[in-house]
């Protein structure tokens, strides 16, 4: 792990990007119904927040390992949403 300010640009950058993929894929079907992909954007931004505060949390016996695992988190939820605007 480089740093934990890398860290938080990473779950910053994937989950803005995710978020970005919703809102493309309104505008290329306008006529479909929008529920779908807020729910993805929702669940995105409540998995951005929880992560941040993993981060952010002092008390932790193995930092390394708190970070990696927080690194592996984020590529779980960033594959699961991806999965879920592809069955769009």
């Amino acid at each position: 792990m480089a740093s934990i300010k890398n860290l938080k640009k990473d779950i910053n950058y994937v989950l803005g990007d995710i978020i970005e993929e919703c809102y493309t894929w309104e505008i290329l079907n306008p006529n479909a119904d929008k529920k779908a992909t807020e729910a993805i954007i929702d669940e995105a931004i409540e998995s951005f927040d929880n992560l941040i505060e993993k981060v952010n949390a002092k008390n932790v016996e193995s930092s390394k390992a708190h970070f990696k695992a927080i690194n592996n988190e984020l590529e779980e939820t960033a594959h699961k949403l991806l999965d879920k605007i592809n069955n769009l």
